[in-house]
């Protein structure tokens, strides 16, 4: 559908590992970067908002940026748009009003404005602070944290590297063995 520009298709994954995939700012940057870049339909939003920042030498706000995603999202007879927002849990959540704070309630925002042509998937662990706010804006929701499959698939990865690692194909059997149990139970779904 994407290729055929019957509909756009954002991605967006939060590594804390990389600074520009850690916070509200990131997700909404790369996020527009993405849909411009599959219709022209968002040209004239997008030039007259790099032009008010001087042809990109500053740095628009989160709330700028929330409104230049909004004014896409907003344009008539638009085609469906798909937004994955994954690994929700790994945004950076250290500070009072922590960036995953600041995306929770945009995500909020943008569930509670029920666009029709806008379809937003998020995945996450089941973090304290995550949990409850995606249980009210879930439409359908998944969980494979307790899945036997998803552990046997964990457990599976594990003993591929360590039977594979050239450091690793040293060690015993019984240190393998250990390694892999130890890491498959504390991967806690990861």
């Amino acid at each position: 559908m994407q290729k055929s520009g019957l509909a756009s298709l954002a991605i967006f994954y939060y590594n804390f590992r990389e600074k520009e995939k850690k916070d509200l700012h990131g997700l909404l940057s790369l996020t527009i970067f993405q849909l411009c870049n599959q219709s022209h339909s968002y040209y004239t939003i997008l030039s007259t908002f790099y032009s008010t920042y001087h042809d990109g030498a500053w740095s628009p706000t989160n709330n700028e940026l929330v409104r230049c995603f909004k004014d896409l999202l907003n344009l008539p007879k638009q085609a469906p748009i798909y937004l994955i927002v994954d690994a929700l849990d790994e945004c950076l959540n250290t500070s009072l009003l922590s960036h995953r704070d600041q995306v929770l309630v945009f995500l909020e925002g943008l569930v509670n404005s029920k666009l029709p042509n806008l379809c937003i998937c998020i995945t996450s662990r089941p973090e304290t602070d995550i949990q409850p706010i995606l249980e009210l804006l879930t439409f359908r929701s998944v969980s494979l944290h307790d899945e036997s499959g998803q552990m046997e698939d964990i457990e599976n990865y594990i003993k591929s590297i360590v039977n594979t690692d050239r450091r690793m194909r040293r060690w015993t059997s019984v240190h393998k063995q250990l390694v892999i149990d130890i890491l498959t139970e504390r991967a806690d779904g990861m």
